[in-house]
């Protein structure tokens, strides 16, 4: 079963993969645009449609999670393929974008916290929900 989960994480990243390219084809740049994000985006929404009909067991849903774990160093490891070097030698402009989204993301961080508002807070695990934890 955890291979279940293995394969649907398989298949939506190569679903993602081909979307990244034909929209890196359709806007003109020779490159995969966005592949990885959407490949997690589908991950989302199918195990989230698989988990609401009852076909999502939890074996299946921990081979997900286990290569879930993984997402960001991959996604850190195909950002270090970029050429840096090259993006900035051409002028000041990636450096100006990077340092635009790195201000709005920070300035957006409280704005973000508060929606949603105050909740309860969760009640306290049982003997069992502690065991499988």
């Amino acid at each position: 079963m955890v291979l279940y989960g293995v394969a649907a994480l398989a298949l939506c990243m190569l679903v993602g993969m081909l979307i990244g390219d034909v929209l890196g084809v359709a806007v003109g740049v020779d490159a995969n645009v966005g592949g990885v994000g959407f490949a997690m985006i589908l991950l989302v929404v199918a195990t989230d449609r698989l988990r609401k009909r009852g076909l999502f067991p939890k074996p299946t849903e921990q081979g997900v999670l286990f290569w879930s774990a993984l997402y960001i160093p991959i996604v850190i490891a195909m950002a270090s393929t970029q050429n840096v070097a090259e993006a900035i030698g051409g002028g000041p402009m990636a450096a100006i974008a990077g340092l635009g989204a790195l201000a709005a993301g920070a300035a957006l961080v409280p704005v973000i916290a508060r929606i949603g508002g105050q909740s309860e807070p969760l009640p306290a695990m049982t003997e069992e929900e502690k065991a499988e934890a």
